[in-house]
């Protein structure tokens, strides 16, 4: 089982509309509604991939309740949130159709209670002793502790389990500190992260802070890799048009289902990139347009090699 951590869970919305401006009133061609969080989202790939999955975090109130329908009727993916008392968030997603362009609004999330965060961390380290590999994905609700990932990620190496981190700012930088086996930043975090807007020489920096391996998402350019084993760049074959929420989610999907099966790392990469640039041009986040997936597979060019890093 593989266990993804969402600790600010929500119900993401995708609106599509023909054209968007500013000031004006819109009639929306198309509705869609999915168990959000980027950790839901990984975990809906993985599902997809043949994975089974547990989805652990918090849901409360009926947007929480919405949430956890949904995730009733997903399979693969097992159910494993805590109730909390606050609302559950949603996430507004606002397709331009005639762009590709998407505007996103993200609400913060419900206050979490110290007796609720306690009863997490004991329900986490349960869930870890039959999980092959965790991810911790995403922003922290109001009243969980900053350091919340660092915490963690040691609770996971203390159980033998590998760590994947994608989260941003200060929980990403207490949470590199921390030594987890695999971050992946977007070009943006890690620039925050080290002060370096040089993707070659920030992915160095993140891994001389604790990251064992990093992989960073350049967008379009697809995605660089430092590891222990080398350096590579897997990229698309092609710029995708479409709605790219939940892309960057489906690549730390491929990420981790490739480091579950041992996978060298250009197939690892290659899976990712395939992954994400699919999601681009599915309908809504934690889902991928599979026979692009699948043609995409043979069409990702992986440059580099396994020189030391």
């Amino acid at each position: 089982m593989i266990l993804t951590v969402t600790l600010n869970t929500a119900l993401d919305i995708t609106y599509r509309v023909g054209a968007l401006r500013p000031h004006a009133s819109h009639r929306v061609s198309a509705v869609a509604e999915r168990p959000g969080g980027k950790g839901v989202n990984v975990a809906r790939v993985l599902a997809a991939l043949g994975h089974g999955t547990t989805v652990t975090g918090f849901a409360g109130g009926a947007t929480g309740w919405a949430v956890r329908e949904r995730l009733a009727e997903t399979a693969g993916v097992v159910d494993a949130l805590l109730p909390v008392a606050g609302a559950t968030r949603r996430t507004i997603a606002v397709v331009d159709e005639r762009t590709g362009d998407t505007t996103q609004l993200n609400e913060p999330g419900p206050q979490i209670a110290p007796a609720e965060w306690g009863a997490f961390l004991d329900h986490y380290e349960e869930l870890l002793s039959d999980a092959s590999a965790v991810a911790l994905c995403g922003s922290l609700p109001p009243g969980v502790p900053v350091g919340a990932y660092a915490g963690l990620i040691k609770t996971a190496r203390s159980a033998g389990v590998p760590v994947l981190l994608d989260t941003s700012g200060e929980p990403l930088r207490r949470g590199v500190a921390a030594r987890p086996d695999l971050v992946k930043p977007n070009t943006d975090e890690l620039a925050e992260l080290t002060g370096s807007h040089d993707p070659s020489r920030a992915t160095q920096d993140a891994r001389r802070r604790g990251a064992r391996a990093v992989v960073a998402s350049l967008g379009p350019q697809g995605l660089l890799a430092l590891t222990p084993d080398g350096r590579w760049h897997a990229t698309p074959p092609t710029r995708e048009h479409g709605n790219p929420t939940g892309a960057g989610d489906s690549a730390v999907a491929g990420l981790l289902s490739g480091l579950v099966e041992q996978l060298p790392w250009p197939a690892r990469l290659t899976r990712a990139v395939a992954l994400s640039a699919a999601t681009v041009r599915a309908p809504a986040a934690g889902e991928f347009d599979r026979p692009a997936y699948e043609k995409l597979l043979g069409q990702v060019v992986v440059t580099g090699g396994t020189t030391a890093a």
